[in-house]
């Protein structure tokens, strides 16, 4: 029952947004009762800490399994990554949403917690950056923090108008993403200065 309120208020949030969905709107949908809700979750606030915990844990768990791969290189782990996080938009995307438009409704420990994991995903990105860096395989001059939030924004942002029904499959993306990220758009070999 607590992953099928769950579940329920992941389509609740995404249709509607987290303030304009109420609990009665949750149980009125699956035909339980209030008291029902209550014994699984104190609170709407803490079934949407759940709904990011769970989410974010298990990109955590297929990052950190990547990153496990010593005979993969760097590039290889990062396209893989990349390649996770474009891939779960088949099967995330409401998640996803909620995760980066709802965080702001959480308060307290429940945000601290959030963070907390959602760093370990950036550190554990910034870390192949930075091991990439050390290897040779990533230009040296890059600031692997900045690299890293860039990557990030990129990749979460897709879950709001990439179609995995649509007419460029998820692999094309990863390719365009990749290729980007470690070739740019220049079409020529100059580099450029900005100031």
């Amino acid at each position: 029952m607590k992953q099928k309120l769950m579940e329920t208020g992941i389509q609740l949030f995404d249709q509607n947004g987290f303030k304009s969905t109420s609990v009665q709107d949750i149980v009125q949908l699956l035909g339980v009762t209030k008291g029902t809700f209550y014994y699984y979750f104190t609170s709407k606030e803490e079934l949407l800490k759940d709904i990011h915990l769970s989410y974010i844990e298990e990109l955590v768990r297929k990052q950190e399994a990547i990153l496990k791969h010593s005979q993969t290189d760097c590039t290889k782990k990062l396209y893989e990554i990349i390649f996770m996080l474009i891939s779960s938009i088949r099967t995330d995307r409401p998640s996803a949403r909620i995760f980066s438009r709802e965080m702001r409704h959480l308060s307290g420990n429940y945000i601290d917690e959030i963070k907390g994991k959602r760093n370990v995903f950036r550190k554990n990105t910034q870390k192949l950056i930075e091991e990439g860096i050390r290897q040779g395989q990533f230009k040296s001059n890059l600031r692997a923090d900045i690299l890293t939030m860039g990557i990030l924004g990129m990749t979460n942002w897709s879950f709001y108008w990439f179609n995995p029904d649509g007419e460029v499959p998820e692999e094309k993306v990863v390719e365009i993403y990749v290729d980007m990220i470690l070739n740019g758009i220049s079409k020529n070999d100059s580099v450029y200065k900005w100031i």
